[in-house]
This record gives C-alpha cells, structure tokens and sequence, in this order.
C-alpha cells in the first residue's frame, strides 16, 4: 500500500524541495514559509554523527549557550543546603532532603536540575529516576557546580545540552517559530561549533558530522548543505 503523507507534509512540499541541500540562510527561510502549527513551535536542530556509537571514548555530550535564548521557560530545581540563595537567584525549587523526598514521590516538574558538589553524594541515589529522564546533574553539563548563582543564570538564559543517542545523533532545541531569522541562524551556528568543538579525540579519520536538518515540532526536515559544517 503506498505511503501517505499528511496535509502538513504536503503543504510543505510545495514550499520546498526536501532531497535537496540548502544553505542555512535559506533553509531557515524555507522553514519560515512552512505551514503553522496553533502553538509557537519549537525550532529543532538534528546532527547525525559519523562517530562509533559503541565507542565509550566517541561519546559526544556538552552544553552551548544560546546567543538569542531557546525561547523556552526553563524549570530549574536546585539541590543545596542553602536553598533560600537558590531561589533569590531563580530556582524554581530548592533544597535537599525535601526535595529528594518529593522526587523519590514521583514529582518530576522541572527541565533542569542542579546540585552542589556536596549535595551530589546525596542525590546520586536519584539515578534511577533522574538518569533515564535526561535530568540528573552532571559535572560536564555544567549542571554539578559550586557555583549554583552562575548555574542558574546559564540555564535560564538559554544554555542548552547535547548529547549522542546510541544511533549517534543529536536533537538540540534551538528556538521557536517566532524567533527571526537572523536568530535561528545565529543559534543554529552556535549549536554546531559546539558539537564540532566536542570532536572526541579518538575519532580519525571520515566525516565527523554527516549530516545536518532542521524542522519545527511539526514540519519535515530540511538538510542543510555540507559547506556549513564540512570544517569539522
């Protein structure tokens, strides 16, 4: 039976040609004059790597500010035992054995989570829950600091994390429908030196980054032509 697409999908294929490669500018153009969804769709990034997904030491996993923001309100708990300076700096949730206890319950609102070193002994008892989810606080990420003011400011301006699926890819949140154009292009290079920049040292020879689309929550995707990461 043969394939059917969606009307969205086909809207789409009026706009564009989605075997092709477009430069970023005017991929980010395409995107722009693809159908809407009722709500402001996030913009999402996906790189597919050329790395051994099997490899521990190929693993590729970081974090990149945003120039312009996600675009996304960001949940932040705080593992402390000085929670009222967590808060005052933006947390939405903090403390340590309350908080543990509530997780442990099975509340899970939030985006992100930060701890102390200290607290860190503690909460690696949440791996369990927190680990499967994406949301345990990890050194590389940024997410494990003594610096819990500095943390929460990153993550709320827009800092956002990558990390490799065992297909060796990566699906980075980079804005949303409503940002300009400029900002998306913007965002999109800043999420691409950032996975460039975090080339494993093992990794020889091949293409480090294979390919490269973007879309929207609800849209195809476009590739984007190799001349805009073919430097790493």
């Amino acid at each position: 039976m043969p394939k059917t697409h969606s009307k969205r999908y086909n809207s789409a294929l009026k706009v564009a040609d989605l075997n092709k490669d477009y430069p970023l500018a005017e991929a980010v153009d395409v995107l722009a004059k693809f159908p809407k969804a009722k709500f402001d769709e996030t913009v999402e990034l996906s790189i597919r790597l050329g790395v051994d997904p099997t490899a521990g030491e190929q693993m590729v996993r970081g974090t990149t500010p945003l120039p312009h923001g996600s675009g996304k309100q960001v949940r932040v708990v705080v593992f402390t035992d000085d929670p009222a300076k967590a808060t005052a700096a933006g947390a939405d949730h903090a403390g340590l054995q309350d908080l543990m206890q509530k997780i442990n319950e099975g509340w899970l609102d939030f985006d992100v989570a930060i701890a102390t070193t200290e607290a860190m002994k503690q909460v690696r008892t949440l791996a369990r829950i927190l680990g499967p989810k994406g949301l345990m606080p990890n050194p590389k990420s940024g997410t494990v600091t003594d610096d819990v003011v500095a943390g929460i400011k990153a993550v709320k301006a827009g800092r956002v994390e990558f990390k490799m699926d065992k297909s060796a890819n990566i699906g980075v949140g980079i804005g949303k429908r409503s940002f300009v154009a400029a900002q998306v292009i913007e965002n999109v290079q800043a999420v691409i030196d950032a996975v460039g920049k975090a080339r494993p040292a093992s990794f020889k020879g091949g293409n480090y980054i294979k390919s490269v689309a973007l879309s929207s929550s609800m849209s195809p995707g476009i590739r984007i032509a190799s001349a805009e990461f073919s430097k790493f």
